[in-house]
C-alpha cells in the first residue's frame, strides 16, 4: 500500500514539472500580444506602382519597411495607381475599387501625365482637390496621416533627353504642377514632401533611373521613402 501511494505522488510531481519553467506555472506567464498592423493606401500612378522596378523596391513597399524598422508595424499597401493614369484618372480608377472602411496612412502622388499631356493646369488643381478630400476621408477625415508626394523631373532622364522635347519647358511645367499640389495640400493642412530636387539628380547620376531609362530606380524610390518617413514618424508618435 504504502509503495502504491509513493508512486502515485511521484506522478503528481512530475505532471506538476511539466506545466512548470524554473518553477513558475506557464499560467503565470504574461501572454504578450502581437503588435496591431497599420494599414496603408498609396494613391498614383506609375512611379507608385513603381513600373521597372520589383515590387519591393516600389516607393510604397520601401516606405513601409522604412517605417516597420521604426517601432510601426504596417501591413502591405493597398495599391490604386496604373501606369499614365492622370488625376482625372485616378478618380475614375478609385470608383473602380474596393477599400477597407478607413486607413491609418494615405500617400499621394499624381500629375506627371497631365504634364505630359499638355492638359491645363486649372483643370488638374480641381481633380487634386477632390484627390485631396478623398484621401482625407479614407484616412477617417484625419488630414494629418495623408501625405502628399510631389511629382518627379521625367526631363532628365535618359528618355527625356531622347523625347525631342525642351527639357527647361519640362521642368517649368512640372514645377508649375507642383505648386499646384503643393499650396493645395498645404491649404488642407496636409504634409507635402518635396522629391523633385533630388529627382533631378539623375541628369548625372544613371543610377537613380530604371533600366527603362524613364523611370526612377529603387535607389531612387529608397530617397523617397527616407525623405517621407520622418513627417509620418512624427505623425503618429
Amino acid at each position: 500500500m504504502k509503495l502504491t501511494t509513493i508512486a502515485i505522488l511521484m506522478l503528481f510531481m512530475l505532471g506538476c514539472g511539466k506545466n512548470s519553467i524554473n518553477g513558475m506555472n506557464k499560467t503565470d506567464i504574461p501572454q504578450i500580444d502581437p503588435p496591431t498592423e497599420l494599414t496603408y493606401l498609396a494613391l498614383g500612378d506609375s512611379y507608385t506602382i513603381g513600373e521597372a522596378v520589383n515590387q519591393a523596391e516600389s516607393f510604397p513597399y520601401q516606405l513601409r519597411e522604412n517605417l516597420n524598422g521604426q517601432s510601426l508595424h504596417f501591413s502591405a499597401p493597398k495599391i490604386v495607381a496604373t501606369t499614365g493614369w492622370t488625376a482625372g484618372e485616378l478618380i475614375t480608377g478609385i470608383k473602380g475599387e474596393t477599400f477597407l472602411p478607413e486607413y491609418d496612412l494615405v500617400t499621394l502622388l499624381i500629375g506627371v501625365n497631365d504634364q505630359y499631356r499638355g492638359y491645363a493646369i486649372a483643370a488638374y488643381r480641381k481633380e487634386f482637390i477632390a484627390l485631396l478630400k478623398t484621401a482625407v476621408a479614407f484616412a477617417g477625415g484625419n488630414a494629418a496621416h495623408v501625405f502628399v508626394v510631389s511629382i518627379p523631373d521625367w526631363g532628365v532622364t535618359p528618355y527625356g533627353a531622347q523625347s525631342g522635347r525642351d527639357v527647361k519647358v519640362i521642368a517649368n511645367e512640372i514645377d508649375a504642377f507642383n505648386a499646384v499640389n503643393k499650396e493645395e495640400s498645404l491649404k488642407a493642412g496636409i504634409s507635402y514632401t518635396d522629391i523633385t530636387p533630388g529627382s533631378r539628380n539623375a541628369a548625372t547620376n544613371t543610377a537613380l533611373v530604371a533600366s527603362d531609362g524613364l523611370h526612377p530606380s529603387g535607389k531612387m524610390y529608397k530617397e523617397w521613402a527616407d525623405r517621407l518617413s520622418p513627417s509620418i514618424i512624427k505623425a503618429f508618435n
